[in-house]
């Protein structure tokens, strides 16, 4: 751990920044948009917008990047992620707020595939999955700590619009005054979603869903906050326990995970997380009683991400894992688009309680769909299973590539081993014949 700290400190120290500003942008414009008398409608439509331009990003960030190199993308779009932060007080329109939203969406989609490249040079074979698990929490801890700074300013006012503009330029100085060597930048063709169902429903199914379910949390958690009447410490300590229950509960989970029928797993964490949520609609007046469906909820929403990916992965052939994991990217953000939309219709339509019903139906309807994929094959035995390996939901392909990599890595290192036991178990014998 020590290895990869000293050798992407400042890279890491960087996306902390940008995570602070990531952060704050979602929530802020959540609670300046009921003050600015926007509609819970209105709002969805601003907030799918980062998932729109996140997708797009994600599409043709690579592209630019071969064009003119990891730097110049970089450094581009950091200079228009902050000037759009600095830019949402100036135009408060519905119109102006979406335009600006997958603006950033965009522009950080493309930060992402540039840093997870440069993550990945930095790492070795050695500790490439400590510099995964590393590069999660720090993302993490950059999301929960942002919710705090919403408490050193007036909503209503330009500070809170000025600060994430101001952590995001910081970002970039020690990435780009720290990294020397380019990396090599290579993409991977998706595979056709036809194939990748076929491979493994489960997956393209739960991604989707999941998809609808991370962006009600990300993009209208502040929503319903100011909905249900919380005040602007409520709202933040509120948001901060999704992400803190995502970081406490994801590596058990994926101890687990390798240890298990990954279907049973599934099944049981979407169940858990949407009891949670419906905990959170029928207690919607208890303040610790939101805490605990967010703890809950975001504790097993998030790391299904990473077992639906180990899970498709189980089927895969080695050279056929960064193929599928565009699909699976491109599945993920098209639910991600929709989720905004549809709980702000919910909203609108049941009060703050739709919130929570959105999200209990999408992950009981996955807990369901689940046990009846357990009824259609056997499972794969668990010796025969790849490693679990954390990722994010806001990861690019890169990541998710990476994370493959490393998986591949562990499985071919036991294999090795296994086999070494083996020969030596059979030698052990063969002496004990002779003897």
């Amino acid at each position: 751990m020590l290895q990869v700290l000293r050798s992407a400190w400042a890279l890491l120290l960087g996306l902390m920044l940008l995570m602070l500003g990531n952060g704050i942008q979602g929530t802020l414009l959540g609670v300046r948009g009921e003050i600015e008398g926007f509609s819970t409608f209105e709002m969805s439509i601003v907030m799918s917008g980062y998932f729109l331009g996140f997708l797009g990003g994600s599409r043709l960030a690579p592209e630019m990047i071969r064009r003119v190199g990891h730097v110049r993308v970089f450094a581009a779009l950091g200079s228009f992620i902050s000037a759009v932060l600095i830019l949402y007080p100036t135009f408060a329109h519905p119109i102006a707020w979406t335009v600006g939203r997958i603006v950033i969406g965009f522009c950080f989609s493309g930060v992402y595939v540039t840093a997870e490249s440069w993550l990945n040079n930095a790492a070795t074979n050695e500790n490439r999955g400590k510099a995964l698990s590393i590069y999660m929490i720090v993302q993490m801890i950059g999301i929960i700590a942002a919710q705090g700074l919403l408490l050193v300013g007036d909503p209503s006012g330009y500070v809170l619009f000025v600060i994430p503009s101001v952590l995001v330029s910081i970002a970039f100085a020690p990435i780009l005054l720290s990294i020397s060597p380019t990396p090599a930048f290579e993409t991977t063709k998706p595979m056709s979603l036809r194939r990748l169902y076929g491979i493994s429903p489960l997956s393209c199914v739960g991604v989707f869903v999941l998809g609808g379910a991370f962006s009600a949390q990300f993009g209208m958690a502040a929503v319903y906050g100011s909905e249900a009447g919380m005040t602007l410490p409520q709202i933040s300590l509120f948001i901060a326990t999704f992400y803190i229950g995502a970081t406490v509960v994801q590596f058990p989970l994926g101890w687990l995970s390798d240890r298990m029928d990954r279907r049973q797993l599934i099944m049981i964490v979407a169940a858990v997380g949407g009891v949670g949520a419906v905990v959170g609609m029928l207690f919607g007046g208890v303040f610790s009683m939101i805490l605990v469906a967010a703890f809950v909820v975001g504790g097993m929403s998030n790391p299904l991400y990473s077992l639906l990916i180990s899970y498709a992965n189980d089927f895969l052939d080695h050279e056929d894992m960064a193929a599928a994991s565009g699909g699976m990217i491109f599945m993920n953000g098209l639910g991600a688009i929709s989720g905004p939309l549809v709980s702000g219709w919910m909203l609108g339509v049941f009060g703050p309680m739709g919130f929570w019903l959105y999200i209990a139906v999408l992950l009981l309807a996955m807990a369901v769909y689940a046990g009846y994929r357990m009824t259609q094959r056997p499972a794969p035995k668990v010796e025969d299973t790849g490693s679990y390996a954390p990722v994010l939901m806001s990861a690019s392909p890169v990541a998710i590539e990476v994370a493959q990599e490393w998986a591949i890595e562990q499985a071919e290192e036991a294999a090795e081993l296994a086999a070494a036991e083996d020969a030596a178990e059979g030698g052990a014998k063969g002496e004990n014949s002779a003897a």
